[in-house]
């Protein structure tokens, strides 16, 4: 089992969507700016809530689930 301590799930918050922790910034939003072509400071310059660190556990989160790795957010 991986462990997410940065990834939050929580059906208050973006209707249980995996969000960065202490955001409201989906996961997926992060995956999208990627794809687009976003670089990494554009990203963080864009979203300065944001940490390199988060992006790169959104990047994982994102693996590990077309992994089918069984997932456990933490909410501590």
């Amino acid at each position: 089992m991986i462990e997410f301590s940065r990834i939050e799930l929580d059906p208050r918050v973006c209707n249980g969507k995996p969000v960065i922790k202490g955001t409201r910034i989906p996961v997926s939003v992060i995956l999208e700016q990627i794809a687009e072509g976003e670089t990494l400071e554009t990203l963080l310059s864009g979203y300065p809530e944001l940490r390199r660190e988060d992006v790169q556990a959104a990047l994982m989160y994102a693996k590990a689930s077309l992994d089918h790795t069984d997932l456990r957010a933490i909410n501590a």
